[in-house]
């Protein structure tokens, strides 16, 4: 009776042992799922246009919580101007990383090259381009309109983005302003290559 009960006990601590192994491989997964979907997603860069600020093929880490956490509470995520987001573009069936160049509520105009934005702050209008903390650190290429001058007053839930490649960025020059419900995320850390590894 010893040794079966021996081997009872045995086969009952291997089962125990594979289900905690399994139940720990299981949670694992959706840890990690979680996190991807919810927490933070990484991101390759696709093209020239945030160039210099970011290159083709740099790979990215995303802050989504805000994002999700907004989207709990029934609170708009409204990202900070000068912030680098990802989006989703319906219009060009895809997403896209861009920074933010104006706020819900703002003005903004592009014309004879220049980027103007108008908010409670600056009724006079300002120059994100070349007064915000991204502009001192980056030169920005003129942005053209294409000869069509942009004077557009932002919805409460629209923000404007663009490329810091204007030349040939499609941003909200061409697609619009972008409404606060197509936002993923914003950057966070470039991760590679390792030798600009940078915290935003």
């Amino acid at each position: 009776m010893e040794k079966n009960d021996t081997k009872n006990d045995y086969k009952k601590h291997s089962f125990s042992n594979n289900m905690s192994t399994i139940g720990i491989f299981v949670f694992s997964i959706l840890t990690a799922i979680l996190i991807i979907v919810f927490v933070f997603q990484s991101y390759q860069v696709d093209g020239p246009s945030m160039a210099p600020t970011l290159m083709n093929n740099d790979r990215l880490i995303v802050w989504k919580l805000p994002v999700t956490w907004s989207k709990i509470t029934g609170h708009p995520y409204v990202p900070n101007i000068g912030d680098v987001i990802i989006f989703n573009a319906p219009e060009l069936n895809k997403q896209l990383i861009k920074r933010v160049i104006a706020l819900p509520g703002d003005r903004i105009t592009v014309k004879n090259n220049v980027v103007t934005v108008y908010d409670k702050q600056h009724p006079k209008g300002f120059r994100p381009d070349t007064t915000l903390p991204y502009g001192k650190t980056t030169k920005i290429p003129p942005t053209s309109d294409d000869g069509n001058p942009i004077d557009l007053v932002l919805k409460s839930n629209q923000i404007f983005v663009c490329g810091d490649n204007r030349p040939v960025s499609e941003d909200s020059r061409i697609i619009g302003a972008v409404p606060l419900k197509d936002v993923i995320g914003k950057l966070v850390i470039r991760i590679l290559p390792t030798t600009k590894f940078s915290i935003y």
